[in-house]
């Protein structure tokens, strides 16, 4: 059993460092650059990762990655999303077992934030996955080859490409797994978490209406 993670980037190179550290072990890494004009590239494989050029969005970067890659298992992950140390023994027991070939297991969202705002939305998030079967694409997604085939693979969005691969999965089968995945919570600092959290919100309910993933995006910011 082998597994591939791919990151698609976009001038990641202040966040890159921290993601791929905690993949030590890993025995393929694909970085799918969407033409960063930063060192994305060149940090990227200095940490001993394939770099590949791939169309601007994540949709695009992350089929094209998944392309790219030659593992029995696919780990898709943010740019800026750290794993914790357990996460490949954890990976590794949710690839071994047979009832998993179908399914799909998620990480446990996590942000680099202490506040009591961070905290919340952690809840919330937790809320949604076990709820809804509706988790995003930074807790990461872990699922076979065979079984990502048969779903068609990523669609070229440039957003939602999460949500509408999940919705294919099934909310039956998506597996939460405990190790966390701590991703940056910079776009909240930056925003305002009400403001940010109600964007988010709106691009989903978007989503869901039917709205184009072009306008999606443009009111993503």
């Amino acid at each position: 059993m082998t597994l591939s993670v791919i990151i698609p980037a976009l001038d990641a190179a202040n966040v890159l460092p921290a993601t791929l550290a905690a993949l030590a072990g890993a025995e393929e890494i694909i970085v799918a650059d969407g033409g960063s004009t930063d060192a994305t590239a060149a940090v990227a494989a200095q940490c001993g990762a394939i770099v590949l050029a791939a169309p601007r969005g994540r949709g695009p970067q992350l089929a094209a990655g998944a392309q790219r890659a030659s593992g029995d298992w696919l780990l898709f992950l943010h740019a800026d999303t750290v794993l914790a140390l357990s996460w490949r023994a954890e990976a590794l027991a949710f690839c071994r077992d047979p009832a998993n070939l179908r399914r799909a297991g998620v990480f446990r969202f996590a942000l680099d934030d202490d506040s009591a705002q961070a905290r919340r939305l952690e809840a919330l998030v937790r809320w949604r996955t076990r709820a809804m079967g509706l988790p995003y694409g930074d807790q990461g997604l872990l699922l076979s080859r065979a079984f990502y085939d048969s779903l068609g693979g990523f669609r070229p969005l440039p957003l939602m490409e999460d949500v509408d691969m999940v919705r294919r999965i099934g909310r039956r089968a998506i597996v939460a797994l405990s190790a966390p995945a701590a991703t940056s919570a910079e776009r909240w600092r930056r925003d305002g978490w009400r403001l940010r959290s109600l964007r988010n919100l709106a691009c989903l309910a978007l989503y869901f209406a039917g709205a184009p993933p072009r306008f999606i995006q443009r009111i993503y910011g």
